[in-house]
């Protein structure tokens, strides 16, 4: 029987070692994990006793592939829907209502006036007199955006939407990767504001779809299930094995893992590398340079979730919706809130008489912000939020996560880096990437890059058998 290692035990490698697990004729199938556990940044604890996300916390629900995958390791009957989704954006004094927007692009000159300003709101107005964009290469989100319709528009809109993804900076993402729906139109629409348009007027059509979806219990829950189901399917699982490097055998790969003094060889036939960019290119550097030394440039920004939990009694009646952005002008320690036992009923309902609420803190460049201690983080964000929604409550328990390099970030160009990856692993049959740092952050993006990953080294496995017979 063929054997595939699967190099990577988060939301990617999992997903790709359970598309191998549960197509025809399966191969033999190993998973390596250099932590202690599974799940990358999928995470989950409890505060108070009330369970909790450290990480993401919901997947998008207009991808199928993430809830499939929910369904399919027997989670679908606690899969659940915000309750509200209404955001709001801390600007200056007080919380406002985010305008419509394509993430964070203006679709109603009018309703931006209240976060922009009327002067900034004209200026939006005016983007259909400025010539056609007819991008036909990629650029800087941010800066498009300012040139067209001013600067207040990527720093009060864009930033604080685009931050909550990447946690980077709106002036250097690739507006190809971060908005391609909307990338694309403007090849041809005649303004930024007729294609933010059309755009909405689809997603109108989809109106009462839900646009996300969460596990009752939390999202990290996913990870349990997967494992378990993996291993009732005969998955073998190791963790705290490392690899450092892979090399091509006459008849398949060899991995070298674990300590330096005392490795750990493997061979396999075909390898899934679920990784982040820079372990990735390192565990390639001999085997596939070229893709190497792109991965080598992919960044990556750290922040951290400070979560906390209060007494619902002296929840400010003024604090409405699931949460709020922060703009990183406004020169706040948080860059978001959510408000989980409002977002979730499940987390109202576990929470009794307390109420959970998280804030994310640090982008990119901002890593000195993460070297303070967890009390002085948690004493800044509650800082932050008694003055954005009067939260006088006293903290009863609280949670700081840390995620060093957590978020990869889209650089102009980034699919063409992705593309050029790609092209060069390709020259070597059986292996494959997969995982945030190629075509999507987020956990659908993620499941669809590993369940691409297991179909790439399918294919070569039955080669492989068709040549044998």
């Amino acid at each position: 029987m063929n054997r595939v290692i699967v190099v990577g035990g988060g939301i990617s490698g999992l997903a790709a070692a359970h598309a191998l697990a549960t197509g025809l004729n399966p191969p033999r199938i190993t998973v390596l994990e250099g932590s202690p556990r599974l799940g990358g940044k999928l995470a989950g604890d409890a505060i108070e006793g009330v369970p909790v996300d450290l990480g993401a916390e919901s997947v998008l629900a207009r991808r199928p592939e993430a809830v499939d995958l929910i369904r399919a390791v027997g989670l679908g009957s606690d899969l659940v829907h915000p309750a509200t989704t209404s955001a709001g954006l801390w600007v200056g004094d007080r919380i406002r209502a985010i305008p419509p927007t394509v993430m964070g692009v203006p679709v109603d000159p009018a309703a931006t006036a209240d976060v922009l300003g009327d002067a900034a709101a004209e200026q939006v107005a005016h983007e259909t007199d400025l010539p056609a964009p007819a991008l036909t290469e990629d650029v800087a989100i941010g800066r498009f955006v300012a040139d067209r319709m001013g600067s207040a528009v990527t720093d009060k809109l864009i930033d604080p939407l685009l931050g909550g993804v990447y946690a980077g900076k709106a002036d250097e993402i690739s507006f190809a990767a971060a908005v391609p729906d909307l990338y694309a139109k403007l090849r041809t629409a005649p303004s930024l504001l007729a294609a933010t348009a059309e755009l909405r007027e689809l997603g109108q059509k989809r109106a009462g779809q839900p646009v996300f979806a969460g596990i009752v219990g939390g999202i990290n829950r996913l990870i349990g299930a997967l494992e378990r189901d993996l291993t009732a399917r005969g998955v073998e699982i190791r963790t705290k094995l490392a690899v450092r490097r892979i090399s091509r055998t006459a008849d398949g790969f060899e991995l070298e893992a674990g300590p330096v003094p005392a490795p750990t060889y493997l061979s396999a036939d075909a390898v899934v590398v679920a990784v982040p960019a820079a372990p990735a290119g390192r565990m390639l550097g001999e085997l596939v340079p070229a893709a190497s030394t792109e991965l080598a440039a992919v960044e990556y920004a750290s922040m951290a979730i400070v979560t906390l939990a209060v007494r619902k009694r002296d929840w400010p009646s003024e604090a409405t919706g699931s949460g709020f952005l922060v703009p990183s002008v406004e020169g706040r320690t948080i860059k978001a809130s959510t408000y989980s036992h409002a977002k979730w009923a499940w987390s109202a309902e576990a929470g009794g008489e307390l109420a959970v609420l998280r804030a994310s803190v640090g982008r990119l460049g901002e890593e000195y912000v993460l070297q303070r201690s967890d009390d002085e983080l948690v004493r800044l964000a509650a800082a932050d939020l008694r003055t954005a929604i009067g939260l006088q409550a006293e903290v009863v328990g609280s949670l700081v996560t840390r995620w060093g390099g957590g978020l990869p970030q889209y650089a102009v160009g980034h699919l063409d880096r992705v593309d050029r990856v790609e092209a060069a692993v390709a020259g070597v049959p059986g292996l494959a990437v997969c995982g945030a740092a190629y075509r999507g952050v987020g956990i659908a993006a993620c499941v669809a890059s590993g369940a691409k990953a297991a179909t790439r080294v399918r294919e070569h496995l039955n080669a492989l058998e068709t040549m044998k017979s």
